[in-house]
């Protein structure tokens, strides 16, 4: 309980001191609990149900809550930048390893804020291709929790395609939309979290989508030295040797490139029997892998790379890194760790249920998903706090770690304790229902 105490008082600070400043703030930090505490979906009516029932909140009204949900002076930009810094040891080998992906979420209304039909490209025989969605790029976090990796959700961006925008001209806070591309956004998020960590290196980990110059160039453009990139080669990417040094003065400029190696899945087979086997920390476990090696040129990315080719079973994969630092270990590991964005999607929009809100007003919409991705980081930063491993509750074969509703049992029964309304007081007095804090209790 003191240690949800000390997380809260640290976000409180970022509120103004006058009177509707302390209450924005009150209602901010227990809506935050609403949303871990599993109750239901994040629905906002859910959440004024909770803030009534579990809270003691039994005079604030419908209209009021709503309001504050889509309240444009919540300070975000105050508020994200200070929960970053809550996180104690961000730093992986010496540097931020931040993924970058994206995601959608499906809807049925016509009016919501940043919809648009866009591709699926994981959608299954019998649902559309182009469904009705929000499109929306993220970044976050990998970082190891207690001895398991975990994605602790740092920025998102509402992607709009530009023909979108040019037909329909929408507007956010009374100013009309400009067409980013998914790169320039990743950019901008990633040149935040930069401003607050100085001193550190930016290792960005990504599918080979965002794996190219598109991402890369402006990046460096915008962060310099500091910025690497680890992603994954197509089988037809065209790789250089390294160019011979200069014999001498000649016309012309040095080389930069070597003679040609071949593609990818060419030198994938001449480089299998040149693997080594090695032991990584791959998805959870200590695996053997074969993985060969090498440094290369790449046109596309105009420099030096490490191409790391993964051998497993039948298949293979290579795995690329601008960092020639880092090793081939660090490389496996580091990529087999992308994974969790793609698990922290699926514990932002099923988990906590960001995904099921109808939400229509521009700004809620924002408010809404900064709430629950900030739930989400919040739970994982209370894990690195605790003394102790978390349990596992719910036994599943060939997983030993912690999962991520275990960490948000723990909150629940601190956030429910009889002693923490004199830490983090309501209004008046909580007319707690002792039937409904006992369901909530095995619920959790």
């Amino acid at each position: 309980m003191l240690i949800l105490h000390s997380l809260l008082s640290e976000l409180k600070d970022e509120f103004a001191s006058s009177e509707n400043g302390k209450e924005r703030s009150a209602w901010f930090l227990h809506t935050l609990l609403a949303i871990i505490i599993p109750f239901s979906s994040s629905r906002t009516s859910n959440l004024l149900r909770v803030l009534r029932t579990l809270f003691g909140y039994v005079e604030i009204g419908k209209k009021r809550y709503y309001t504050f949900m889509a309240s444009p002076k919540l300070p975000w930009d105050r508020l994200w930048p200070r929960l970053w810094k809550m996180i104690p040891e961000p730093e992986t080998g010496g540097r931020l390893i931040v993924a970058l992906d994206d995601y959608i979420n499906p809807k049925t209304g016509k009016k919501i804020f940043a919809c648009a039909k866009v591709f699926d490209h994981a959608a299954k025989q019998n649902q559309s291709r182009y469904p009705w969605a929000q499109n929306i790029v993220a970044i976050g976090l990998l970082k190891m929790i207690k001895g398991r990796w975990a994605c602790l959700p740092l920025s998102q961006r509402y992607y709009l395609p530009e023909t979108e925008i040019k037909e329909k001209k929408p507007v956010f806070k009374g100013k009309a939309i400009d067409f980013q591309s998914k790169h320039i956004q990743a950019v901008e998020m990633l040149g935040r979290v930069a401003v607050e960590f100085p001193q550190s290196d930016i290792m960005v980990v990504t599918d080979s989508w965002f794996g190219n110059n598109g991402l890369y160039k402006p990046l460096r453009k915008a962060l310099g030295k500091k910025a690497h990139m680890l992603s994954r080669l197509r089988s037809n990417n065209n790789l250089f040797d390294m160019p011979a040094p200069p014999t001498g003065k000649g016309a012309g400029r040095p080389k930069k490139y070597g003679d040609k190696l071949g593609t990818t899945s060419s030198l994938a087979l001449i480089n299998r029997e040149r693997a080594r086997e090695m032991t990584v920390n791959l998805y959870g476990r200590v695996r053997t892998v074969l993985a060969y090696d090498q440094v290369v040129m790449q046109k596309t990315l105009k420099c030096r790379i490490r191409v790391v080719w993964v051998y497993r079973r039948t298949q293979w994969v290579a795995l690329f890194s601008t960092d020639l630092t880092l090793s081939v270990a660090e490389i496996i590991e580091y990529y087999g760790a992308r994974w969790k964005i793609e698990a922290g999607f699926k514990e932002l929009k099923r988990d906590i249920g960001s995904a099921e809100t109808q939400t229509r007003n521009p700004v809620a919409v924002k408010n809404h998903l900064d709430f629950c991705s900030m739930a989400t980081t919040f739970t994982w930063i209370y894990a690195c706090r605790l003394e102790k491993t978390p349990q596992r509750r719910h036994t599943v074969k060939g997983r030993n770690h912690f999962a991520f509703s275990d960490v948000r049992r723990l909150v629940t029964q601190a956030a429910l304790d009889k002693d923490f309304p004199l830490l983090c007081p309501v209004p008046r007095k909580s007319m707690i229902n002792t039937l409904v804090t006992a369901l909530m209790r095995m619920a959790a």
